[in-house]
């Protein structure tokens, strides 16, 4: 069998006869052959193994076995028709280290492919391996999670595995590497703690892992390691398996797996959850990809001229609200949750994807554990999907317990992320106290025009900073020319203090803390590792920034006030007081959730000359946080002198 590995352009969607005279992109296609079983991929046993494919337009199709990674075909074992467009193979005895990839016939094109449901591959992911999944768990691997009341009680620290740990001063035996996130006691320049001593100690709840499933050769070819590669890794290859260049070794299929779920229960070890940034709205290569290979034209959404739609800007999109697609997503998310013990998942450019499937993902995690989190970037996205089917901001009302990343909020503190020298209220930027206030009552219907998409709370993530765009000190920077760095600081700290104190999910960038800076570059998804990594030498420098954040999340951690879990409870108790200009201030009031303080006040300020302030007449106020700005405080006046958070208190 002659089989062609890539395909340039899909010229053949399959012969009719095969499918009953139905095309691949009839409504009818999927009400004839959607699979519902939870076999698809290999179920493996050491007395025998079972392949499942599916793959309804083929006429023909084989299981591929090789000798390795890159070696020759061993044998083509030729699959049985089943049901519903299914395919399947049994193989007697041990098939354990097999290599292995599916040969489809579609119309009169031979197309080879991996197995969408892989769970393990070879080096650069172009191969499958069958493996015995048990053998990868590592000798400490429990099921318990860090405990989480609520969603909002949660802050999310979003890192990059290299980043941490690749640094010339970051103290790590596996600079790079998952096990660099697993080591304790590693220390940086002047004995400071880095890498997972340096997280727990900030005192955050999860940390959320830029993609770290399998992604494109071209981004990082793992035979070549020894090369200053470096990538985000937005590029999906093998949805279900680790990324190779991550493990001490990618040759061994079973070690990425097993050091991935050492890093995960060392920090679960440490009280810290692991949110997955996941990738379902686009694939690397639209026509390289195995799904094309095995269904052409089925899981990919196409314009009505047949070439892709493109929403995602990476030249597709997944067709989420194709049934099969579908099962595949939340099949893939249910997997990670399951067999590795995710606690929440990160959707990129949710907002092209479906309604119904991003529910039935809600649905199943919440079957596995209540508590494990879903959020994602709601953004409005030019695509074939009808608009009432996005599961973006303007839909939020049907996504519930969904959570979405902020953006007016981001842009109404820091300025707009485009326009790189607009500012923001941080910066004396004009007219954002309306914006910021939306963002402080969590995107909810607070009253009138404070009110954004959010339902409730746990819809709406609040963040300054991420990967994505220059970071905020940059952006700081960029758009405050002639302060000096003392008053861009103080910038800097009220933002994050904004963030940690506003109702919803507070998400922060790591680095963040110690103002971290990508010297002006604004989208480093393939820039050199010494722009992206965490410059521990620049961490050590400003220590008393990272106490500063350790401060903040302390404050919102004691204080249940500033994590309110319903939108009624955020109405009846947050009450925004008068301010003048570029400043907002706002009360917690009676609020009975167990705290010693039954009333807080709130300033953010970002006035540098001096204020003064009408305290509300509830009692003798004391000063909680901020103390240093702070310039008088009696009876119910409050004059303030620098740019800052400050919190006072009536207990």
């Amino acid at each position: 069998m002659s089989v062609q590995k890539e395909i340039d352009v899909v010229t053949d969607y399959g012969d009719l006869a095969v499918t009953n005279g139905i095309s691949v992109f009839d409504e009818k296609f999927d009400g004839m052959f959607y699979y519902d079983g939870d076999d698809l991929g290999v179920t493996y046993t050491p007395k025998q193994t079972s392949f499942k494919l599916w793959a309804p337009t083929a006429s023909e199709a084989s299981v591929m076995i090789y000798d390795s990674w890159d070696g020759a075909l061993v044998e083509s074992k030729p699959m049985v028709r089943d049901v519903r467009g299914t395919w399947v193979l049994t193989v007697s005895g041990d098939c354990n280290h097999w290599y292995y990839t599916y040969g489809v016939k579609v119309g009169s094109q031979w197309n080879e492919a991996i197995d969408p449901y892989a769970r393990a591959v070879g080096v650069n992911g172009d191969r499958a391996v069958v493996i015995d999944l048990r053998s990868t768990d590592p000798q400490r691997w429990t099921e318990d999670r860090p405990s989480l009341a609520a969603p909002v009680d949660a802050i999310i620290y979003e890192l990059h595995v290299k980043d941490l740990s690749i640094h010339p001063q970051s103290g790590s035996s596996y600079p790079g590497k998952f096990l660099g996130l697993s080591e304790s006691g590693t220390t940086g320049p002047e004995g400071i703690p880095t890498g997972l001593d340096y997280i727990s100690g900030l005192g955050v709840t999860h940390v959320q892992l830029l993609p770290i499933y399998d992604y494109a050769t071209e981004s990082v070819d793992e035979t070549k390691l020894e090369l200053p590669q470096y990538n985000w890794g937005y590029d999906p290859k093998n949805y279900n398996v680790p990324e190779g260049s991550y493990a001490t070794d990618p040759y061994m299929p079973k070690l990425r797996i097993k050091e991935l779920k050492q890093t995960i229960q060392a920090l679960h070890d440490r009280d810290i959850r692991v949110i997955m940034d996941v990738v379902y709205n686009h694939v690397y290569d639209g026509y390289l990809i195995n799904f094309t290979k095995l269904v052409p034209g089925y899981y990919l959404r196409y314009k009505e001229d047949r070439t892709f739609s493109n929403g995602s800007f990476c030249g597709n999109e997944c067709a989420s609200e194709r049934a099969m697609m579908s099962k595949f997503i939340v099949d893939s998310v249910v997997y990670w949750a399951q067999e590795y013990h995710m606690d929440g998942f990160r959707f990129d450019l949710m907002g092209l994807m479906d309604i119904a499937t991003m529910n039935e993902i809600r649905r199943r995690l919440d079957e596995i554990d209540p508590s494990i989190i879903m959020i994602g970037e709601g953004w409005m996205m030019n695509t074939v999907l009808p608009e009432a089917k996005r599961a973006n901001q303007r839909n939020a009302d049907r996504l519930p317990r969904i959570g979405q990343f902020n953006d007016d909020f981001r842009d109404a503190v820091k300025g707009d992320i485009f326009e790189y020298e607009l500012k923001g209220f941080i910066s004396l930027g004009r007219s954002f106290e309306a914006k910021v206030k939306r963002g402080i009552a969590g995107g909810i219907k607070y009253e009138g025009a404070i009110a954004q998409y959010a339902t409730e709370p746990d819809q709406t993530v609040n963040y300054v900073e991420c990967h994505d765009n220059h970071t905020l000190w940059d952006k700081i920077v960029l758009s405050t020319d002639g302060h000096t760095e003392e008053e861009q600081r103080s910038m800097h700290r009220l933002a994050s203090a904004m963030i940690l104190t506003s109702q919803g999910i507070p998400f922060i960038h790591a680095g963040q803390e110690f103002m971290r800076t990508k010297q002006g570059v604004g989208n480093s998804f393939k820039s050199s590792i010494e722009i992206n990594w965490m410059d521990w030498q620049r961490c050590e420098e400003r220590q008393s920034d990272v106490l500063y954040m350790c401060s903040l999340i302390k404050l919102r951690q004691s204080h249940s006030a500033f994590r309110l879990r319903t939108a009624r409870e955020i109405r009846e108790h947050l009450h925004f007081e008068q301010a003048p200009d570029h400043a907002v201030a706002y009360t917690l009031r009676n609020h009975a959730g167990g705290d010693s303080d039954r009333h807080l006040y709130v300033l953010y300020n970002a006035n540098p000359e001096p204020i003064t302030l009408e305290l509300p007449e509830l009692g003798d106020w004391e000063v909680r946080f901020g103390s240093e700005d702070v310039f008088f405080l009696k009876q119910h006046q409050l004059q303030v002198q620098g740019v800052g958070m400050i919190v006072l208190a009536i207990s």
